[in-house]
């Protein structure tokens, strides 16, 4: 037997709950953030770009910083040097402002890394893959997503895994997270 659904209260605040401009900063936030490790910068930049301006009109500075750095990845992600750095080292002025420690060594590791060069000697497209790897994907998958045939992608899985001294996918993955590729 299904549970009955009752209609809400007629005096329930959900009008003024949709129409909240936090909630819909944390939605942008969020479906950027997604989109962002999806792998789909493009699609993302305008949620992030959404949320930061939401952000910024709530008063709310770690949260807008947050989203820079989201913003300066995606630029980054889609070759755009000059406004990722622009965003991630305004990102990291207000971290440092808010005495956001954790947020500013991370950060530091982004920024820290030459632009285009990733740890390991790996390629752009081996970084790629490790983080298809890394969100689970099998060969194949990463085939499809990708563009390319399985032989191809079993010889980028096998030159990252060798370029980074990873014995497993699941090593590999660890290694992704530990150097900030993901």
């Amino acid at each position: 037997m299904s549970p009955r659904l009752t209609p809400a209260p007629t005096n329930w605040p959900d009008r003024e709950l949709l129409d909240a401009p936090d909630l819909h900063a944390v939605a942008a936030s969020a479906v950027g953030a997604v989109v962002l490790a999806e792998g789909d910068a493009r699609s993302a930049l305008p949620k992030l770009r959404a949320a930061g301006s939401a952000w910024r009109q709530l008063d709310a500075p770690y949260e807008t910083a947050r989203v820079r750095v989201l913003i300066g990845l995606a630029c980054r992600a889609l070759g755009d040097p000059e406004p990722s750095m622009m965003e991630l080292e305004g990102a990291r002025k207000v971290f440092g402002q808010l005495g956001a420690k954790p947020d500013i060594d991370r950060l530091d590791v982004l920024v820290s890394r030459p632009y285009g060069r990733a740890p390991g000697g790996l390629t752009r497209r081996e970084v790629e893959v490790l983080r298809l790897i890394a969100s689970g994907k099998t060969n194949r998958a990463i085939a499809k997503e990708l563009g390319l045939s399985e032989k191809t992608v079993a010889r980028h899985v096998h030159n990252s895994l060798t370029k980074i001294g990873a014995p497993s996918r699941a090593a590999a993955t660890a290694y992704a997270y530990e150097n900030g590729l993901i």
